[in-house]
């Protein structure tokens, strides 16, 4: 039987407090948000939006705002600053392409010719090259408006998916090797739905900068603390993980996540995220683990979704939907587990684009049917991870490795600051 000890983090992507302020503002009336609402996600907002949101009413939480320390917003940027890696360095954007060396190099490599390389939204990119590709099995190469990243997609009927995850290692490894300072390499799986339409899938396969120095799951280890990452938690933090849950077919949803597929076309992924951590928690409630287990989970939609894309209106329902499959597995925690809610970075809606944007973030926590834990410093997105640090008793050592790695930080030259 496991010690039933756990430690949840869930990430809610791209809602920073000016996101949600803003998508508030072009939303007149209440959010169907209880539980974010009663653990006081309301109390942190813009006063104009409180009674939007409703009233915090769970007395054993807190909520929040904290600043992000790190340089950059960028998803991998957020999500390593909360498992202890402070990043100052900013990255380049690519508004006119890759290099063509680069572009020549990775073909020879991976043997495809490619196509496009502009930059362009992950959508646009694919669908103004969808047929070429499919036609051509050449893959789609393009830079994002707003991460420092290489954006290769690829039908799935076309490429096979261990296929599409190598091209994005190699892509990855290649930029590396010819100094190109981009933090990942994207593979951007994709099908075409009942109607032709376009849907990005569950099978992206992000290659990342590796990691120079220790994390908190890397701590958590030497305590005996199983770690899980959900989701694409683990392609971001690139750690020593335990256990890595990444579901990628609607059959293996249960009844109460199916609801949370509200995309017109079936384009979401929460629901498969939320049914990851799901079966997560449960598995921490009856496999042996010798000192607890913490869980690192993201829900994307609310960035990939409708964030870049603008839709203000499609993002609250986003939120809504995750509340709701929140409640399932807050439902599911044990007395005396912790939960963690925040996000990884802001998403301003532009005329052209959502950009990632740098900007006050969430931060609410409760330890189920006990004492809020304790909010000293609460500061920066960091104290996510401190917060579980010392959930299972190792907060010095977390601490420790903020302060070596701050010691640490260096900037690339030229660079961009997104």
């Amino acid at each position: 039987m496991s010690n039933s000890k756990t430690a949840l983090l869930l990430v809610i992507d791209a809602v920073g407090l000016d996101t949600l302020d803003y998508l508030l503002s072009k939303h007149p009336g209440p959010l169907n948000i209880p539980n974010l609402a009663a653990l006081g996600l309301g109390e942190i907002v813009s006063p104009e939006h409180k009674a939007q949101i409703g009233a915090k009413t769970d007395a054993d939480s807190f909520a929040a705002r904290v600043e992000q320390a790190s340089a950059s917003a960028d998803s991998v940027v957020g999500h390593r600053e909360m498992m202890g890696v402070v990043d100052n360095r900013t990255f380049s954007l690519f508004p006119d392409g890759f290099p063509e060396n680069y572009i020549r190099a990775l073909e020879l490599l991976v043997g495809r010719k490619t196509i496009f390389n502009k930059m362009a939204g992950g959508m646009e990119a694919i669908e103004l090259n969808a047929l070429e590709h499919e036609t051509t099995g050449h893959p789609i190469v393009y830079a994002s408006k707003c991460d420092p990243l290489i954006q290769i997609a690829m039908s799935e009927a076309v490429i096979p998916v261990r296929e599409q995850h190598s091209i994005a290692d190699a892509a990855f490894a290649l930029a590396k090797e010819m100094g190109i300072p981009v933090t990942r390499a994207i593979a951007r799986a994709y099908r075409r739905g009942p109607g032709g339409e376009i849907i990005r899938t569950a099978n992206r396969h992000d290659a990342v900068l590796p990691l120079q120095g220790k994390t908190l799951p890397d701590i958590l280890a030497v305590r005996g603390v199983w770690a899980c990452a959900v989701g694409k938690t683990a392609e971001l933090v690139n750690a020593g993980w335990h256990e890595r849950v990444k579901l990628a077919d609607k059959a293996f949803v249960s009844p109460q996540f199916v609801r949370g597929f509200i995309h017109p076309q079936g384009k979401d992924t929460n629901p498969l995220s939320a049914q990851g951590t799901y079966n997560a928690v449960a598995a921490s409630k009856t496999v042996y683990r010798p000192n607890g287990t913490f869980i690192f989970s993201n829900f994307v939609d609310t960035d990939s979704l409708y964030g870049h894309t603008r839709d203000a209106e499609g993002a609250l329902r986003c939120l809504e939907a995750a509340d709701a499959m929140l409640g399932e597995i807050m439902r599911s925690l044990a007395r005396g587990d912790l939960l963690i809610i925040t996000a990884d970075h802001g998403m301003a809606h532009r005329a052209d684009y959502g950009y990632h944007n740098r900007e006050p973030l969430p931060l609410l926590a409760k330890v189920s049917g006990g004492p809020a834990p304790k909010p000293a410093n609460m500061k920066t997105l960091a104290s996510a991870g401190l917060l579980v640090a010392e959930f299972f008793n190792c907060g010095k050592e977390f601490s420790a490795i903020l302060k070596a790695d701050a010691a640490a930080r260096q900037t690339i030259s030229g660079g961009n600051s997104l």
